[in-house]
């Protein structure tokens, strides 16, 4: 077979069977031979491009019309110009119009300011990984060879605006048997200064295991009084019942939450409180300080927590005796979650998810020094979240497991959401 496919020779077209036109094949020849631009804005490819799609925009219509039923008076009612970009450059179309006003161009949508090369895609995927405008058209003039105005870059991230508002306020689930709370901070230029403000990020775990953000929320700072407006906002979109709330140690928190959702059992973050207790350890001694304070999280019950928080305070109350009493001030909301099984404790017991789907933004926005707007920095995390959802937006791992003993402990309250 290799041998018979070795003999063929390669069809070879002639000029006059790729441009039929006898006219037209003169003036590409005549352009060719004078060394006219191949490529570009008046360019010989450029244009013959350009010809061809103002030929199948007529015929598109041509096709429409060909199919009305009998009795229909539609009919050709001139034409609408406007440039598109290309890869070969620049491209004035006419685009043919019916009285109707029902014919919907294919090749070239209404709306349409490029010819399906796919930049958009590739400029928002850019802006996704942290680029800014100019960054997106450096890489576009150097990778693709394009020249691609800030201002275009600019309104094809701003056509992701409407999106994102779609986002912020679609509806969501009735409940979710886990939310996680937290917030990340970014420098924003606002009226000459560069201030500090919190991105709050609500990421949930629904009846069926499914992990979700519900939503990212803009504030100047951290604090209990916005928290509790966001969990409003949860409650006006949908959001009947929480079991477990996650949270780290914010003043005022548990307040808010019981405000709004008063059944929901609120816990707090046992590793941001480990981190808290050994952050004036020495090196020296915290491999060990660790080791003793694990004892107390990992125990049985709470019973046995408090053995083991005792056994820690004889050993280490001398040299610092800070730690116990900060355990002891917090002690229910840091133990909540040993009233339930070995699944769901392993679920609640820190914040580490949401503080997950922070690393992939910091990972992605570690180069910016501050945005010129809060509208520049939301875009930008929307865009990132979008690109990687396979991170975070799946199913929870050994969810029927965790499904067993939500039913045990909350019998109809969570089954009438399956």
């Amino acid at each position: 077979m290799a041998e018979k496919n070795k003999g063929k020779k390669k069809q070879q077209f002639r000029l006059e069977e790729l441009i039929p036109d006898e006219r037209k094949r003169k003036e590409v020849l005549s352009r060719l031979y004078k060394g006219d631009p191949i490529l570009g804005d008046g360019g010989i490819f450029t244009d013959m491009l350009q010809s061809m799609v103002n030929a199948a925009l007529e015929g598109e219509l041509d096709e429409k019309l060909n199919q009305k039923s009998f009795g229909d008076t539609n009919r050709r009612n001139g034409h609408t110009s406007k440039t598109v970009r290309s890869p070969a450059g620049p491209l004035s179309i006419h685009t043919p119009r019916d009285r109707s006003g029902t014919h919907d161009p294919i090749l070239v949508k209404k709306w349409e300011r490029e010819l399906g090369t796919g930049i958009d895609e590739i400029i928002l995927s850019l802006y996704a990984r942290g680029h800014s405008v100019e960054d997106v058209r450096h890489q576009l003039q150097h990778l693709y060879g394009l020249e691609v105005s800030a201002g275009v870059i600019s309104a094809v991230t701003e056509r992701v605006w409407t999106e994102i508002i779609e986002w912020q306020q679609r509806p969501l689930y009735s409940c979710y048997p886990i939310v996680y709370l937290d917030a990340i901070h970014y420098k924003v230029r606002e009226a000459g200064h560069v201030i500090s403000k919190a991105i709050y990020t609500c990421y949930g775990v629904n009846a069926e295991g499914q992990r979700d953000i519900l939503g990212l929320y803009l504030n100047e700072s951290e604090g209990s009084r916005q928290w509790g407006l966001i969990l409003e906002d949860l409650k006006k979109r949908g959001v009947e019942d929480v079991f477990f709330f996650c949270i780290d140690g914010l003043t005022g928190f548990l307040d808010v939450i019981e405000q709004v959702y008063p059944k929901a059992i609120v816990q707090r973050c046992v590793v941001h409180m480990v981190r808290s207790s050994t952050r004036f350890v020495s090196d020296k001694e915290r491999k060990k300080l660790c080791s003793d304070l694990r004892k107390i999280y990992t125990a049985a019950n709470r019973q046995q927590a408090e053995v083991a928080l005792e056994a820690f305070g004889q050993i280490w109350d001398k040299k610092y005796k800070e730690i116990r009493p900060k355990w002891e001030k917090d002690w229910n909301d840091l133990m909540a979650f040993m009233d339930y099984g070995e699944h769901i404790r392993r679920m609640i017991y820190t914040t580490n998810p949401v503080e997950s789907l922070h690393r992939i933004l910091r990972k992605i926005t570690k180069s910016k020094g501050a945005w010129s707007n809060d509208k520049g920095l939301i875009k930008q995390l929307y865009l990132a979240l979008k690109y990687n959802e396979k991170s975070w937006k799946r199913k929870t791992f050994n969810w029927t497991a965790i499904q067993r003993e939500l039913l045990d402990k909350f019998g109809e309250r969570y089954e009438k959401y399956l």
